[in-house]
């Protein structure tokens, strides 16, 4: 079981890295090509950076799940490293909206208290 667990992990690893190199090169780039994006908060900018670091967002959750996968090969799984995992991805997802957005996309308070509780819950 424990060697499933890990081809398992480095495929969700693989995903995530074509998920974001893919997106970015054949999708997101031809995308802001375009001129007829909305205009939200004024600007195309803010946009173009909201839909840049969702779509990373979404592969910084699988490497979340990848490591779960690596912990789920050893037994017994303590509450507290599953809880810095979650933590950690939470404030992996709070750093990117926090720059991608420049601080004016409001998804990066939330992930940044999602991860510090979640650290702080399970260590306490």
């Amino acid at each position: 079981m424990e060697i499933t667990l890990y081809i398992s992990a480095i495929l969700v690893l693989c995903v995530a890295a074509a998920h974001s190199y893919l997106g970015e090169r054949y999708i997101l780039v031809r995308l802001f090509r375009r001129n007829d994006l909305p205009k939200i908060f004024g600007s195309a900018e803010f946009t173009t950076r909201t839909l840049r670091f969702a779509w990373h967002i979404t592969s910084i959750a699988w490497l979340g799940f990848a490591s779960v996968l690596v912990l789920l090969a050893h037994p017994p799984i303590q509450p507290r490293i599953i809880g810095l995992v979650v933590g950690i991805t939470f404030l992996a997802h709070f750093a990117v909206a926090l720059a991608g957005s420049k601080g004016k996309h409001l998804s990066w308070p939330v992930f940044l208290t999602i991860g510090v509780l979640a650290i702080y819950a399970t260590n306490t």
